[in-house]
């Protein structure tokens, strides 16, 4: 055989590169196929993590360094010890020095048992090699529910009451969690992400490109629920105020408009200055110090965004370049000149905290053994104040998304930018730990959008489109300790969004450390077989079972197969529109044959009025409850017949995502008094707490 030319050579070394430093230069989209990625995606990938690849003799010199590293290095950057096994510092050359620094401030010179906590490694080998890394304890598994509930899935924003000011707030969300958990026997309510938006206008109104993950929005506040709003003298101010938040609300109800975050954000802006000129008691003052001191820079960080961005605009990327660098002196000099509002951005984060430490309260004192459930979005918008304030464990010039699969064969670009594995695990994960530890505190649950991405996500360079990616991996070991470690802290459970495209031996990892994964009814078939309608029996028992999400269409309308017809009118088909109905129909066809031979359905058998068509739906989720799942999820617009989706992927100003109210199956607005009085709901409901 002929030796490889230099071309050869260079792609064998570049290969090796990328594989040392977690860049895929292939991937598997289905087990018997295997796609390439091109040479400049790679390349890209390489340079956002300062390794140098663009010729042939950089990627020697940078792979010769990178082996030297990992030859010479008594420990990784970021180490996993799962509590009841081996160390692994155990594997350490013998006569190795240790100072272990814990996280509960002790100090010792073996690994001994070592309590739960990210601790700090200092080793010293006889060769003189030396070495400091951060060690993590965990638990080997996480937080399982003790036994079987069921619960609701909604959008806060679309759930409106007749306090609500124009869109749902974490007032109605502790009502519902009251509600649910003492009248129904609910053990859950899942929301969408609550935290921080871009400011804007308009403001992006999905919840999945927010502006920091580590703290919430206060648009979710009930305003009248802040003790001080009591006391504010100027009483004339705050009837115009209420009056005004009315006109929102009805124009949301009963007028047909959509739901209005920058008018809803204005309106409580202009009520909360003036509910902040009440002094606080001074039990709530030192709450507040309290937070404060608890929050540390992290806050301070996101409130002196929130105050510049006012300033400069939400673009940190247009800002005066001195303050484009949270650490400068000028954003120093800036962040007092802006003190006052600094505070005020502080002070609206701990109101939002404290009201969702609330709304959890609700929830447990009604008997619900879970609580809400709060959704943690994939990533951050690139304007915003994380991407400002932890600029350094952000990839540049990367967008995270998905390759082409069956669904989509231009792939996705979601807009977000990947944090940097090597930064992250030189630090021991921080940004990602306290991002946990944070939302743990007032979360029953946690899900993970898009929970692959603790393994590796899809990196696309700017400019190019989303097939010209490539995957990154991210230490999974630790990402899945700290998760461990920061649930079992909180005595709270973790469910994976694993729907799409999951790497082999994803989903088994997840299940041995105990976390839940996520089953949709109409995705669940015998794909390895005949490709029908897997039986009930056969579902997985660590999961949320639901019939639908917040990114598909709600039951009723995939049971009618009005949702074809929506997409065939926002010009999203594939194929001619008959074909897709005759698909939809035969997909829903064979789902009903099922629940009809399980003995689900009674007499409704082509028949298309309302009354059987509420029986179809209390059907699928009878269904459900015959699955092992531990979680059985209601789409909470599914108890009253809404067809209406919250969001149809692949749409931006097409569609009016994220803006929509809950409605009945007239599209009527329906408010949180009015579906829980509702006798549809009520019936669906009964059947998930009794399983008949």
């Amino acid at each position: 055989m002929a030796e490889p030319g230099p071309a050869a050579a260079f792609d064998e070394e570049l290969c090796r590169l990328a594989e040392l430093h977690g860049v895929a230069t292939s991937y598997r989209p289905a087990p018997d196929r295997t796609v390439a990625a091109s040479a400049s995606a790679v390349v890209a990938a390489l340079a956002a993590l300062d390794v140098d690849a663009g010729t042939g003799r950089a990627v020697r010199a940078a792979l010769a360094d990178r082996e030297r590293e990992l030859r010479t290095r008594l420990l990784p950057p970021t180490v996993v010890h799962w509590a009841g096994t081996p160390s692994p510092l155990d594997a350490l050359p013998p006569g190795t020095r240790l100072r272990v620094d814990t996280e509960q401030g002790e100090t010792g010179t073996t690994a001994g048992r070592l309590p739960a906590g990210v601790h700090r490694v200092t080793a010293a080998a006889p060769d003189g090699r030396t070495t400091e890394a951060h060690l993590i304890v965990a638990p080997v598994r996480l937080p399982t529910p003790a036994g079987r509930s069921y619960g609701l899935l909604v959008q806060l924003y679309s759930l409106l009451s007749r306090r609500s000011w124009g869109m749902g707030d974490l007032g109605d969300l502790g009502e519902l969690a009251g509600w649910a958990g003492r009248t129904a026997g609910a053990g859950f309510v899942q929301v969408n992400p609550l935290h921080a938006a871009v400011p804007g206008s308009p403001t992006d109104p999905s919840p999945y490109r927010p502006s920091s993950r580590r703290f919430p929005d206060p648009v979710h506040l009930r305003v009248e629920d802040v003790p001080e709003f009591a006391y504010v003298e100027d009483r004339d101010r705050v009837r115009g105020l209420l009056d005004r938040a009315a006109r929102l609300r009805a124009a949301v109800l009963h007028q047909g408009a959509l739901i209005d975050r920058d008018a809803v954000r204005q309106l409580k802006r202009e009520a909360l200055e003036l509910v902040r000129e009440v002094p606080l008691a001074p039990g709530r003052r030192a709450a507040y110090a309290d937070f404060l001191a608890r929050e540390g820079r992290a806050l301070e960080d996101h409130a002196t965004w929130c105050a510049l961005a006012e300033v400069h605009g939400s673009d940190w990327h247009t800002w005066p370049p001195e303050l484009r660098d949270p650490r400068s002196s000028g954003t120093a000099r800036a962040r007092t000149d802006l003190m006052d509002r600094v505070d005020l951005h502080c002070w609206l984060a701990w109101l939002t905290d404290t009201q969702l430490g609330a709304a959890q309260r609700a929830a447990r004192e009604a008997g619900m053994p879970v609580g809400i459930v709060h959704d943690l979005a994939v990533g951050v918008h690139p304007r915003g104040a994380d991407a400002w304030a932890q600029q350094e464990y952000f990839a540049d010039g990367m967008s995270v998304g998905a390759p082409p699969d069956a669904f989509n064969a231009l792939g996705q670009d979601w807009g977000l930018p990947p944090w940097r594995p090597d930064r992250l695990a030189r630090s021991g994960h921080a940004p990602y730990r306290q991002l946990l530890r944070a939302l743990f505190r007032y979360a029953g649950a946690v899900r993970i959008d898009h929970v692959m991405g603790l393994f590796r996500l899809w990196w696309v360079p700017q400019g190019e489109p989303p097939t010209q990616g490539t995957y990154v991996r991210h230490d999974a070991e630790a990402m899945l300790a700290l998760l461990a470690l920061e649930a079992s802290r909180a005595g709270a459970v973790v469910i994976g969004e694993d729907l799409g495209t999951v790497e082999p031996g994803v989903r088994e990892t997840l299940q041995r450390h105990g976390l839940l994964g996520t089953s949709v009814l109409w995705f669940e078939r015998d794909w390895t077989g005949d490709g029908r309608p897997l039986p009930p029996d056969r579902w997985r028992a660590d999961c949320l079972a639901t019939a639908t999400t917040h990114d598909l269409p709600p039951t009723a309308a995939r049971l009618t197969g009005e949702h074809v017809a929506l997409r065939d009118r926002l010009g999203l088909l594939t194929r001619p529109a008959a074909q897709e109905r005759a698909a939809a129909a035969a997909d829903t066809g064979e789902w009903l044959d099922l629940l009809a031979r399980l003995g689900l359905l009674q007499g409704t058998s082509g028949d298309r009025s309302p009354a059987a068509e509420e029986a179809r739906i209390q059907a699928v989720h009878r269904f459900l409850l015959r699955t092992p799942a531990r979680l059985v999820g209601v789409w909470l617009p599914d108890g009253i017949g809404d067809r209406r989706p919250q969001n149809v992927p692949g749409t931006w100003d097409q569609y009016p995502n994220w803006r929509l109210p809950i409605a009945d199956a007239d599209g009527r607005p329906v408010t949180l008094e009015e579906l829980t009085a509702s006798p549809r709901l009520h019936a669906l409901l009964e059947t998930l707490r009794t399983g008949a």
